[in-house]
């Protein structure tokens, strides 16, 4: 936690940290050196598991009904796992219609306790949008590996939605925080199905995108569970985005001036088709320039990896014929659609963030906390300061261990 007097200060500056917070994460990003892509290798053949989603047509159910689930394929699960499952389970799309989800769920190698496995729900980060980029079709990255091992050592399940869209129909919603919540409660609620020995007692845990996603889904996992009997106890979130579609909407010719490093630049994509996909009223893409339009194509159907390389270099503001201000009332629906809540929780939130992130720069989880802070809301903040961006996943384990142990009992 931040000390009381600076807290005071922060939350004194509240009416500028939203402008602050998206010029600071641009002179940070800009002079930040070129990162490499994540340490996901390049992009193979999906495994489906048997259970292959992407033309799905049969009925789906209330939200978190289990739809179907199968074993999941050795080469795409965990070492520390000691029984693995590909779920299909009911949601709810971006557009607030019925939608299906996949997923995996991991069980430990120890032998369930009375009541059951505590579920931890992992929200994962950038992958990309296409269904051959769907993580339970992967093998996990390195670190996930590492990560995801060690809560399943610590004696948790996990349960790992894919996010509706990715393998299954439609285009999955990047960044879009009602829609990634509600992939993120029913899983564990469809999991809560499968007749697995799992608790009703749950957690969030997500990085990157999965922890935008993650806060969205501790704001809404109350309200999505309610009936169900599930317990929600709260949320871990590193390299969290935050405030970024106050810069989105400054985008345009000549803005950002200089070119970015290309992970940024592959997030400004997957931005961009997924909002174009969400909010086909306002025609985002008019303000698209031919070269834009090439990118956010790309962008619907390669994965992070590919992308990065496809993007490494190029400057956003060649991808625009004229400001994203032009487009009426994009201010408002950029806010609805990605915005990070910082009020209204009702469980515990730990914030973890690295100091030498350049995919998500300190700025934007920082000015998260201050706005939480000054919403009165209870956050718990760690920084790291040698970190980046991946490097504060693992980092954090030994922090986030004992909040994990406190909030589960």
């Amino acid at each position: 936690m931040l000390r009381p007097s600076l807290a005071r200060v922060l939350r004194r500056a509240r009416p500028a940290l939203t402008a602050i917070s998206a010029t600071a994460l641009l002179a940070l990003s800009t002079v930040a050196a070129p990162v490499a892509a994540a340490d996901e290798p390049a992009t193979g053949t999906p495994v489906w598991s048997g259970l292959d989603a992407r033309d799905y047509s049969g009925p789906i159910g209330k939200p978190g009904t289990l739809i179907r689930s199968t074993d999941l394929d050795p080469s795409v699960s965990l070492a520390d796992a000691g029984r693995a499952y590909r779920i299909l389970y009911a949601t709810t799309d971006v557009h607030e219609k019925p939608a299906v989800s996949t997923g995996a769920v991991f069980l430990p190698k120890r032998p369930a306790p009375a009541g059951g496995y505590k579920v931890i729900a992992w929200a994962h980060g950038t992958v990309g949008l296409a269904d051959g980029c769907t993580p339970s079709a992967q093998p996990r990255s390195d670190r996930d590996k590492k990560y995801l091992g060690h809560w399943l050592r610590q004696g948790y399940a996990v349960v790992a939605t894919d996010y509706a869209g990715l393998g299954t129909p439609g285009l999955m919603s990047y960044l879009s925080g009602k829609a990634e919540a509600h992939s993120i409660v029913d899983s564990v609620k469809a999991a809560a199905r499968t007749g697995l020995p799992l608790s009703k007692k749950w957690a969030i845990v997500g990085q990157s995108q999965g922890a935008g996603a993650a806060l969205a889904g501790a704001r809404r996992a109350t309200e999505y569970s309610r009936g169900s009997g599930l317990d929600y106890r709260g949320v871990v979130a590193t390299g969290t985005p935050a405030n970024i579609e106050h810069i989105v909407w400054q985008a345009g010719p000549g803005f950002p001036p200089v070119a970015l490093p290309a992970g940024l630049n592959a997030y400004a994509a997957y931005i961009w088709a997924g909002f174009s996909d969400a909010r086909p009223d306002l025609k985002p893409n008019r303000v698209l320039s031919a070269e834009g339009r090439r990118i956010v194509g790309k962008a619907r159907t390669l994965c992070y990896p590919e992308l990065h390389t496809a993007v490494d270099g190029k400057k956003i503001s060649d991808w625009f014929s004229a400001p994203v201000t032009s487009i009426p009332g994009v201010r408002a629906a950029l806010v609805d659609y990605m915005s990070t809540p910082y009020s209204g929780y009702d469980r515990p939130i730990f914030l973890g963030q690295g100091l030498t992130d350049t995919d998500v720069p300190a700025p934007s989880a920082l000015s998260l906390y201050a706005q939480m802070r000054a919403a009165g809301t209870p956050v718990d903040l760690h920084v790291y300061p040698t970190q980046d961006h991946s490097g504060t996943v693992l980092a954090s384990m030994r922090d986030s261990t004992p909040f994990l142990a406190r909030i589960m009992r």
